[in-house]
């Protein structure tokens, strides 16, 4: 008579947010892994970044969630949620709805039975979901995002990536700008291309256009998340804002211009120590909801990004590591390096649940 075997407690993490937030969150995400081994962790996310979340190495299976829209009911219970969305209240009873015998997140007033920590709003995006985890007895490394390369080709392999788009109005560089920019490298010999999403076509082509890249330069709609990750994972540099293709950059250790503003690199940048990022900002916070570029990021040049990129593909042809004067480069800009958070006593937040 077969006998069944018995269903591994299952933790339901909430991150149905973008790519690049699905990103900053892969370090939170592992240590849950590592701290619950034989659990199935499952990851409520947008469709579209499943395939790097399970690139991550950090979840068992990803199921369909956008924003703060309802959850269709799990299939199964759920002994754990952890909320790596907000600090609620919305996703705290988005989660609640599910019925979870516990649930990890930061304190809220209208949650009295949380013991998590308080939000910070001033803090780096990773290190916040570490301390959230560790405050918890879990070992989470902010310092833990690289990514495994996908096993399909880049379509572009060795090209410089440009991706003009963005996730806000206020983050987008002006495309003439990033056209003179490839323009400019062209110059200089190097292959470019363009990346960008269905809805960004018109923008790419334009880039392309400007950047007298022809045909080929347009990768606009030709690249979904593994595609992309494929592609700047052997990308000979990255130039971009601040979006979810930097974070993809700050995973596979690929070189990078990063375009800055309104939000400051001190709460969204790679870690000081990855040098091979070249991060500008004028040192202007604005309103990262804006409806048009923000004037700190429109403070940046087309020549000034030109001359960033020059300068780092520079490196790379010099094989130019000088890290300390990169570090001493990156403090000097406020740039605050990543330290470990580790936790001290095991997952507390399990209590008398299975290991």
């Amino acid at each position: 008579m077969a006998v069944r075997a018995a269903r591994p407690p299952r933790a339901l993490v909430l991150r149905a947010l973008g790519l690049g937030d699905l990103l900053t969150a892969v370090p939170a995400l592992r240590a849950l892994r590592r701290g619950l081994p034989g659990w199935r962790i499952t990851l409520a996310a947008p469709r579209r970044v499943a395939p790097l979340a399970l690139l991550s190495g950090g979840v068992d299976d990803v199921f369909p969630a956008t924003g703060l829209a309802p959850l269709p009911p799990p299939d199964g219970p759920i002994e754990l949620a952890v909320n790596l969305h907000g600090c609620g209240p919305e996703s705290h009873r988005l989660l609640d709805s599910l019925r979870p015998e516990r649930m990890i997140a930061f304190a809220h007033r209208d949650f009295a039975g949380l013991d998590g920590p308080a939000w910070n709003p001033d803090e780096h995006e990773v290190a916040r979901w570490c301390r959230l985890l560790s405050a918890h007895g879990f070992d989470a490394d902010p310092a833990d995002l690289d990514l495994a390369r996908p096993a399909l080709a880049s379509p572009a392999p060795g090209t410089v990536v440009i991706h003009p788009g963005a996730g806000q109005p206020s983050r987008c560089w002006p495309a003439e700008r990033y056209g003179a920019v490839a323009a400019a490298l062209k110059a200089r010999g190097e292959r470019v291309v363009v990346t960008g999403g269905p809805a960004e076509a018109a923008t790419v082509r334009r880039v392309a256009l400007l950047g007298g890249l022809g045909p080929c330069g347009d990768l606009s709609g030709r690249t979904g998340a593994l595609e992309l990750a494929a592609l700047v994972a052997r990308a000979k540099l990255v130039i971009c804002g601040d979006t979810g293709t930097a974070h993809l950059a700050t995973a596979y250790r690929t070189p990078s211009v990063l375009l800055f503003g309104p939000t400051p690199p001190e709460l969204w940048g790679p870690p000081p120590e990855r040098t091979q990022h070249l991060v500008l900002w004028t040192g202007r916070r604005g309103d990262p909801l804006a409806g048009e570029p923000d004037p700190g990021l429109l403070e940046i040049s087309a020549d000034r990004v030109a001359e960033a990129a020059a300068r780092s593909l520079e490196r790379l042809e010099g094989g130019m590591h000088d890290e300390t004067t990169a570090r001493g480069r990156d403090r000097r800009r406020g740039l605050p390096r990543l330290a470990p958070v580790r936790g001290t006593a095991g997952p507390r937040h399990l209590g008398g649940l299975p290991r």
